[in-house]
């Protein structure tokens, strides 16, 4: 793993999809940051951090999805490292909050950014954000977030836990083809609220019951919907209300 440590940035997905095309910029290239001023979100949602107290970082990821319709393996890989990296820590009653949240609890800790891009050759490389909430403590104006400090009551070395998490996906990432199935369930099974009955809005405004069931092969919540029918949304499509 090539470590690249900043002190300031706009974004480091920004940064390392610009240094992507270096020669010495090699697959699980990482770079993080004290601070990210322009950190953002699913949907451009704006993610701000205190310096110097959680894990802000991203990875370089190549050729690990062979098209489009793989795109989602990617998600499963990573939510499932950062799951297994801080349950090595005892971070408490962790779930998915589709498509990439991190819970502990009913608060978020983390979330997860995936971007990709399609190179001539047809190969895809990605670029994985992440932004984690570690040893920050205040969360004024922010009612639904949280950190792994402040569930578990100490403080952690970000090193520590971004060595794990790193680790974690190589594994994911060298045995997927192998355990993909094993893998879609274990997400599955990690979803939040999964299986539970939950107020949702749509894009327009909309407000519907429902129950989540899992996620389809590209990426889509299937919600069971009243009336016995499933129904799939993407991202831009559907929020839980919680």
């Amino acid at each position: 793993m090539k470590l690249i440590k900043l002190d300031a940035i706009d974004s480091t997905n920004d940064f390392l999809k610009g240094i992507s095309v270096l020669p010495e910029t090699t697959n699980f290239t990482v770079v993080t940051a004290e601070r990210q001023m322009k950190g953002k979100g699913q949907m451009g949602q704006k993610w701000e951090s205190e310096y110097g107290k959680n894990l802000i970082m991203s990875v370089l990821v190549g050729d690990f999805c062979q098209d489009i319709n793989q795109l989602f393996h990617l998600n499963i890989a990573f939510a499932l490292s950062v799951i297994e990296a801080l349950e090595s820590f005892k971070v408490p009653e962790l779930s998915v909050k589709w498509p990439n949240d991190i819970m502990s609890y009913q608060k978020k800790i983390g979330g997860i950014l995936i971007e990709n891009s399609i190179k001539s050759d047809g190969t895809i490389d990605s670029i994985i954000g992440l932004g984690l909430n570690v040893n920050q403590t205040n969360f004024t104006g922010l009612p639904k977030a949280s950190s792994m400090s402040v569930v578990c009551e100490q403080a952690f070395e970000r090193d520590v836990i971004l060595e794990q998490i790193i680790e974690k996906l190589k594994n994911k990432i060298a045995q997927w083809n192998e355990k993909e199935v094993q893998f879609w369930t274990d997400y599955k099974n990690l979803l939040f609220k999964i299986g539970t009955p939950m107020p949702f809005s749509t894009a327009n405004g909309e407000h519907f019951m429902g129950m989540i069931q899992g996620v389809s092969s590209i990426g889509k919540l299937q919600v069971l919907l009243e009336d016995d029918t499933v129904a799939e949304f993407d991202i831009k499509e559907i929020q839980m209300l919680y």
